[in-house]
């Protein structure tokens, strides 16, 4: 299934352009992730997919805001396994929470993201879920883009779990 699903996100969220980036980085390319995260059969199969991916031993799944937040929840009901939701930074009213659902505190963490560039956002988050109790061992996402992400990841202790990466995405497109 995993080149037909290839084939269908394609299709759904390639776009082209000129797109900045979160890095900063301007592309001719861009994956609309919310193209995919929002059609619920593509949804289920990626969750069907990534659920495959997840690490022996992961307690929660921190969907970080806000593309990772669907793609954590659909893979929490396939897995079973409960999610929190990873805010950018941790909200200064009510709860004052930086993630929102189940505890994490002593848990074995597996971060989900949709689309991983430069990992800048995954480091700022895993900081921060460490910071405040948690053990962030790995992190599973959707689209790889470019493999400086997973370098730096794998910098600070992370291990990276991929679906796919852009070149796959690129060539699952581009059969007819």
């Amino acid at each position: 299934m995993t080149n037909q699903l290839a084939k269908e996100i394609y299709e759904i969220a390639h776009l082209t352009g000129e797109f900045t980036l979160r890095s900063g980085q301007v592309s001719s390319e861009y994956f609309d992730k919310y193209l995919f995260e929002s059609d619920p059969v593509i949804l289920s199969k990626v969750a069907e997919e990534l659920f495959a991916l997840l690490p022996e031993g992961i307690e929660v799944l921190a969907g970080l805001e806000m593309g990772g937040i669907p793609i954590a929840t659909a893979l929490s009901l396939k897995s079973n396994i409960p999610a929190a939701f990873v805010r950018k930074k941790a909200k200064e009213y009510g709860t004052c929470k930086l993630a929102e659902g189940t505890s994490i505190v002593g848990k074995r963490i597996c971060v989900v993201e949709d689309v991983i560039t430069t990992g800048g956002q995954v480091i700022l988050s895993t900081h921060d879920l460490r910071e405040a109790g948690a053990i962030v061992t790995d992190v599973v996402c959707v689209i790889e883009r470019n493999p400086e992400g997973r370098s730096k990841l794998e910098e600070i202790g992370l291990k990276v779990h991929s679906l796919f990466k852009m070149e796959e995405l690129l060539s699952a497109g581009n059969v007819r």
